[in-house]
């Protein structure tokens, strides 16, 4: 059965999943760097990312690697893919991952403007869905072929998806560290009132990660 996940999604302390002031040579926003630094050094994102071999392992890399596993396809907000805001005016822009992004799967991304979908190496394709969370959840459903469809962000698209009961669990991963602005992933979401619980909390060196499920 497709579920629908968030998974290594990472907050500050002050709730911040990314800082103010996103740019092109700053796509986290001030400070959203510091955010992920549980992730960056562990094999699985070194493996994904840049081919790597090495990294470290233990309860971060464990983490990290449970966000691949059993996904069929991925939904990203706008940002995710790109810094630019209204009708798209730079056709070459391809994401932010380079020719050979680290999802390789069907990535629908939302968005206010239609494009026409881009293929890529290693088996990602970017689309583009002007029609809404629920559209875009619904090819998503279709893409995954039984398998998980995992929303990647930013703090908007999960809050839509959180709003509507759409998402079954989600992992985050709480970095000490202070943002001060920027997007906050839980503004206005009560979550308890939409039945989620926390069903596993556990801590590194770097990071605290608590995993929600929304109950029946």
């Amino acid at each position: 059965m497709t579920r629908v996940r968030v998974q290594s999604f990472t907050i500050s302390l002050d709730g911040y999943g990314a800082g103010p002031d996103q740019a092109i040579d700053n796509p986290l926003g001030i400070g959203g760097t510091e955010l992920h630094q549980w992730v960056f050094p562990t094999r699985t994102f070194q493996r994904v990312l840049f081919g790597n071999d090495g990294g470290t392992t233990g309860v971060d890399d464990d983490f990290a690697a449970r966000g691949f596993e059993n996904v069929g396809a991925w939904i990203l907000g706008r940002n995710m893919f790109s810094p630019s805001r209204g009708p798209w005016t730079d056709m070459n822009w391809k994401g932010w991952w380079g020719d050979n992004p680290p999802y390789h799967v069907q990535v629908f991304i939302l968005t206010h403007h239609a494009r026409p979908s881009i293929e890529m190496e290693g088996g990602t394709t970017f689309h583009f869905v002007t029609g809404g969370i629920r559209e875009a959840l619904e090819r998503a459903r279709e893409a995954a072929g039984g398998k998980d469809v995992r929303i990647g962000g930013g703090a908007n698209t999960i809050q839509q998806y959180l709003r509507e009961g759409l998402i079954d669990e989600l992992h985050i991963a709480i970095a000490p560290v202070l943002l001060g602005r920027g997007e906050r992933l839980f503004e206005g979401v009560d979550l308890r009132a939409l039945g989620y619980e926390c069903v596993e909390s556990v801590a590194s060196e770097k990071a605290t990660h608590v995993v929600l499920q929304r109950q029946a």
